[in-house]
């Protein structure tokens, strides 16, 4: 018998299934790695809103003659 048969006789039903990262949170690891990666995508574009509005206030504001900046 081999390893995969073995495995699949002792998991049973479970078995090609994805684990969850505990027991009491119903969330599988391909979902955690999926927020991590949705969250992340979402800081660097933050950040790059936030540069965006720090060029614009600090330099084309300033440029356009519609506020000073002493």
């Amino acid at each position: 018998m081999g390893e995969a048969k073995r495995r699949k006789a002792t998991l049973g039903e479970k078995y090609g299934q994805e684990s969850s990262l505990s027991r009491w949170l119903p969330v599988t690891k391909s979902q955690a790695e999926a927020f991590v990666q949705w969250t992340t995508r979402g800081a660097w574009i933050g950040i790059g809103l936030l540069v965006v509005a720090w060029v614009s206030v600090r330099f084309i504001g300033p440029a356009l003659g519609w506020w000073q900046v002493n």
